[in-house]
């Protein structure tokens, strides 16, 4: 079983930078790609970001790419989700997720333990 804790949501201006952390407990988290979803008011969660369980492949939502940044500290049991030049389409609440596999897949039939999310709101 793996446990998620998500942090460091808020408030910013769109243009500006924020970064995401979950925090992970469980021995099979590093055996587990882990994913980033977020979910707007009024539509569906959807996948931001995935990365592997060795930290060395990683997966990104078209409309993040080369804005978001997805890592993880396997030593500290850490996932962390770099966000830059923020729109206010990234408004939502987002989810830390751990997969059954250890690719990054985007599918999120395969997530299996969530966080109880962080909300992040980029306003104009």
């Amino acid at each position: 079983q793996v446990r998620l804790v998500e942090s460091g949501g808020g408030l910013v201006q769109t243009g500006d930078s924020i970064r995401l952390s979950c925090a992970a407990s469980g021995r099979t988290f590093i055996t587990s790609a882990v994913g980033w979803f977020r979910q707007a008011p009024g539509k569906e969660r959807e996948f931001v970001s995935a990365v592997s369980s060795n930290g060395g492949d990683t997966n990104y939502a078209d409309s993040v790419k080369g804005r978001f940044t997805i890592s993880r500290d396997n030593a500290n049991k850490m996932v962390y989700l770099q966000m830059d030049d923020l729109k206010p389409d990234d408004t939502g609440v987002y989810y830390c997720a751990a997969s059954n596999l250890k690719i990054p897949t985007s599918r999120r039939v395969h997530y299996v333990y969530w966080g109880q999310g962080t909300q992040v709101t980029a306003s104009t």
